[in-house]
């Protein structure tokens, strides 16, 4: 129903910068909050930064400063600008679109992630 693709990971040295992007395609609802999400090796998913459909962001403190996350609505794409890369961004970065189908429904996809690893 609803297909996401993430593209951009790779590896970087420390310092460095990547740019992710992640096209969201199929039946989605137009008031929507699409994000990225990242887990490293033994660790809990946690939330990169997100994005309404209204440009409404949320970032982790941690990143903060040094990501920005963007989106044309017009073709559902959300972008993850990363700069000042450390060592511990290494993970699997996701991406991810939910919104209220009622409610008492919301839904949620996600992408099959895309690596990221920064080595020092």
């Amino acid at each position: 129903q609803v297909q996401l693709v993430e593209s951009g990971g790779g590896s970087v040295q420390a310092g460095g910068s990547l740019r992710l992007s992640c096209a969201a395609s199929g039946t989605i609802f137009s008031i929507n909050i699409m994000g990225w999400y990242r887990q490293a090796p033994g660790k809990q998913r946690e939330l990169v930064a997100s994005i309404g459909s209204d440009g409404s962001t949320n970032y982790a403190v941690s990143m903060k400063g040094r990501f920005n996350i963007s989106r044309d609505n017009a073709k559902n794409t959300v972008y993850l600008q990363m700069n000042g890369l450390k060592p511990e961004d290494t993970a699997v970065y996701y991406c991810n679109i939910k919104w209220a189908a009622s409610v008492n429904y919301r839904v949620d996809y996600w992408g099959e992630g895309t690596l990221v690893t920064v080595s020092s």
